[in-house]
């Protein structure tokens, strides 16, 4: 199966621009990964969805039991890097040369990998809001909220602070949500996901 160099190219850049900035967050890796997994999966290219899932191998993510009040635990965990690997080897069947790099992905160890963000899943009916109170962040310290849904679903993350003021909001159509931030001091803030989607949905919160 013949790669376009055009493919490559994408890979290199998408990957390359942030890293030569600043390291990337374990939760930056993950929205990145997962931008890239939904791109390759888009044009069946299994160079990019190998990107995806070796960004996703650098993280560590710990789940928790965190649910939101009245909210709905979910049982679906978000894609792992091992899933991402699977589709690759699919899209790349007959390619040997992308096939021994997966396969060189697949047994690659994670060496020095920390302790990374920690996650909870919930679950979320069509047109409805989980809202998280009171999760604290550290002053001084850039904050990160993620969320991610493995079905093509538009989720929408907001976040607020203890006064209620709107610190940030992510709501472009999409699977995936990320809001960063800088407090300027030790505090507990309010997340809040909503589904806009037709459908139900799991969803993986995390957070730094």
């Amino acid at each position: 199966m013949k790669r376009t160099i055009f493919s490559t190219i994408a890979t290199v850049t998408l990957l390359a621009t942030p890293l030569m900035a600043e390291p990337l967050s374990p939760i930056k890796a993950i929205e990145l990964s997962a931008r890239l997994f939904a791109a390759g999966a888009a044009a069946n290219d299994p160079i990019l969805v190998l990107a995806a899932a070796k960004l996703r191998k650098q993280t560590n993510p710990v789940e928790t039991d965190r649910t939101a009040p009245d909210g709905e635990m979910g049982n679906d965990a978000p894609v792992s890097w091992a899933d991402m690997l699977a589709l690759a080897e699919t899209l790349a069947a007959g390619d040997d040369a992308v096939l021994g790099l997966i396969e060189d992905a697949r047994v690659d160890a994670t060496k020095g990998v920390v302790t990374g963000p920690v996650y909870n899943i919930g679950k979320l009916a069509s047109g409805r809001t989980d809202t998280y109170p009171r999760i604290d962040f550290k002053g001084g310290e850039y904050a990160e909220v993620y969320v991610e849904a493995k079905s093509a679903v538009d989720l929408n993350l907001t976040v607020k602070d203890a006064q209620g003021r709107l610190v940030c909001a992510d709501s472009d159509v999409s699977h995936i949500a990320y809001c960063g931030w800088r407090p300027a001091e030790s505090g507990g803030y309010v997340l809040l996901v909503e589904n806009k989607g037709g459908a139900a949905t799991s969803y993986a919160l995390m957070t730094n």
